[in-house]
C-alpha cells in the first residue's frame, strides 16, 4: 500500500518533541549495541569458520527451573488464572515480602508496600510520571541503565550524572552533587550490585543514601535485579534492609536475572507505602498486569531462593575462570562479589602499533578479529564488560569457551 507525499509529510510533522519532532528518523549516528551487531555480522563474514564467542549478552544462557516452568503451565491450564491480574494477586506479594525476609532479612513489609511489574523496565519508565513536572531533576549514575533518565526527559525534566570511578569502588560520590541539583531533584536511581561494574554496595553506603535523601528530600529508587547474585561470602544486600529506607525509597526486584526468567517479564517493587501506591495508579493506566499463571509460578520461585543460589554458584566458577585468564593476559581484572558482569579497563593499544583510544575501539577490535563479543563502555573511563553468560553448557564447556579465549589473545601484548 502506497502512501501519498501529504500523508507523509504531516505525519513526520507530527512527532513529539521528546523523540526528534520533526527530525525523528533522520538521525544518521550509529549507537553502540547497533555497532556491536554489526561488527559480529562483519565478524562472522570474514570468519565463517570460527565460533563467535559472546560475552556481551546481559542475559542468562539457561531456561527457568523445571519446577517453575511445570508451575506455570500447572497454573495456565487453570480457567480462573485466564482473566486481567489488574495491579497483581495478593498471593505474588505475598510470596515478594516472604522473599525480602528470607534472602534480605527485610522485615515488615505488608501488602500495602508490595506490587508485581512486568519486569522493572517498566517501573523504572513509569516511575518519573509519580514524581517528575518540567524542570525537575533525577540523578542518575553512569555508566548505567538510562531508562529512569529517558522518561525524565519525556517528561521534562533534566538529568544529572554521577561517575561510578574505579577509586570510590564504582559508589556515587553524594558529596559531589551541587546544592542546586540536590534542591531541584525529585529521583536518585541506584542499581547494585551494580551493571556494568558488577560493584555491590554495602550497608554503611545505603545508610549515607538514606540520610542524603532525607536532607535533600528526594525519592531512592533502588534497582536490585543481580541483588542475590552473590558470591565467595557475601550475603545478598537489600537496600530495604537498612534502617530509614523505606521512609525515603523503593527498590525494584526482578525474577529475569536471578531465576533465569528473562522473558517471562514478571518483577516486583518494594517499600515507601505512598510510592507503591502512586506507582500503582500510574501502572494501571499503563497496563492490565501480569499473566496470572506467570504470577503464581514466580512465587514458587520467590519461595524456592535455593534456585537462584544455584545459579550464583555457576557464575561464580565462570567469574573465577575469566578472571584467571584476563589477568595471564595482562589485565587487571578483579571478581566482582556480585551480578554476572566483570568489567576490565580497556588496553590503550598493543604492542605492533596499534591503538586503542576508548573502550569501544578494543571492543571492536576484539569482535572484528578475535570473534570474542563484549560491551564498551566510555562513560567515566575505558573499559569492557565481559559477561559470563556465555553459551556453554556444563563445565567442561565452560572450560573449553575460556580456554579459546585464552588461545586467541595469547599472542596479543597488550599496553595499559
Amino acid at each position: 500500500m502506497s502512501i501519498d507525499i501529504h500523508q507523509k509529510s504531516y505525519i513526520q510533522q507530527n512527532f513529539a518533541n521528546r523523540i526528534g519532532g520533526a527530525d525523528y528518523g533522520k538521525d544518521t549516528a550509529i549507537y553502540k549495541f547497533e555497532k556491536i551487531k554489526r561488527a559480529k555480522a562483519a565478524a562472522k563474514l570474514e570468519h565463517p569458520h570460527m565460533e563467535l564467542i559472546d560475552m556481551g549478552v546481559g542475559e542468562p544462557d539457561e531456561m527457568a527451573d523445571a519446577r517453575i516452568v511445570a508451575k506455570l503451565a500447572q497454573e495456565a491450564a487453570k480457567r480462573e488464572n485466564r482473566g486481567y491480574a489488574d495491579n497483581g494477586i495478593a498471593e505474588f506479594k505475598q510470596a515478594a515480602a516472604r522473599y525480602l525476609k528470607n534472602v534480605f532479612g527485610v522485615v515488615g513489609l505488608d501488602e500495602a508496600e508490595v506490587l508485581h511489574s512486568i519486569g522493572t523496565k517498566p517501573a523504572l519508565a513509569m516511575l518519573p510520571t509519580c514524581f517528575i513536572n518540567p524542570g525537575d531533576v533525577t540523578i542518575m549514575t553512569v555508566p548505567g541503565y538510562p531508562v529512569l533518565g529517558t522518561h525524565t526527559k519525556y517528561l521534562g525534566g533534566e538529568v544529572f550524572t554521577v561517575e561510578l570511578k574505579k577509586e570510590n569502588a564504582f559508589l556515587p560520590d553524594l558529596s559531589s552533587i551541587p546544592d542546586d541539583i540536590a534542591r531541584r531533584a525529585k529521583l536518585l536511581y541506584l542499581n547494585y550490585p551494580n551493571n556494568p561494574t558488577g560493584a555491590s554496595a554495602t550497608a554503611e553506603f545505603f545508610a549515607e543514601v538514606v540520610d542524603w535523601a532525607r536532607r535533600h528530600s528526594v525519592v531512592v529508587v533502588h534497582d536490585a535485579p543481580y541483588a542475590a547474585l552473590t558470591y565467595d561470602g557475601l550475603k545478598p544486600l537489600s537496600f530495604l534492609s537498612v534502617p530509614g529506607a523505606k521512609d525515603v525509597g523503593v527498590e525494584l526486584h526482578s525474577l529475569s536475572k536471578s531465576y533465569n526468567m528473562t522473558g517471562w517479564r514478571i518483577g516486583f517493587i518494594a517499600g515507601n507505602p505512598l510510592v507503591v501506591k502512586a506507582f500503582g495508579d500510574v501502572k494501571d493506566n499503563n497496563d492490565s498486569g501480569q499473566f496470572i499463571a506467570i504470577q503464581k509460578a514466580a512465587a514458587y520461585g520467590l519461595d524456592h531462593p535455593q534456585i537462584t543460589e544455584k545459579i550464583a554458584e555457576k557464575y561464580s566458577r565462570r567469574h573465577n575462570m575469566l578472571v584467571e585468564v584476563l589477568n595471564e593476559l595482562g589485565f587487571t581484572a578483579e571478581k566482582p562479589k556480585g551480578s554476572f558482569f566483570l568489567y576490565v579497563e580497556a588496553p590503550t593499544g598493543i604492542r605492533d602499533g596499534r591503538r586503542f583510544a576508548s573502550g569501544e575501539d578494543f571492543s571492536q577490535f576484539l569482535i572484528r578479529e578475535k570473534m570474542i563479543s563484549t560491551v564498551p563502555w566510555d562513560d567515566a573511563g575505558h573499559f569492557v564488560r565481559f559477561s559470563v553468560t556465555f553459551i556453554a553448557d556444563g563445565e567442561d564447556e565452560e572450560k573449553r569457551v575460556i580456554s579459546e579465549i585464552r588461545r586467541r589473545l595469547s599472542d596479543i601484548e597488550f599496553e595499559f
